[in-house]
């Protein structure tokens, strides 16, 4: 598996837990939730580079992966 396949998973665990962890603690302040959250929106554009990222990769290195 390529480090950019390996990445894709792992970003995605790392983003859920940290929108979770600030949507739980904006909750427990008593603050409405955001509109925007911007974890999700990051996460979201990582794991569209890393996507892009593997199939750049995999294209251009059939090879090896």
């Amino acid at each position: 598996m390529c480090m950019f396949c390996a990445a894709i998973p792992t970003a995605a665990a790392a983003g859920v837990a940290l929108d979770s962890k600030q949507r739980k603690s904006r909750q427990q302040k008593g603050l409405p939730p955001q509109r925007v959250r911007p974890f999700a929106a990051l996460t979201a554009l990582v794991l569209l580079l890393l996507a892009v990222g593997s199939a750049i990769f995999h294209i251009k290195f059939p090879q090896l992966g």
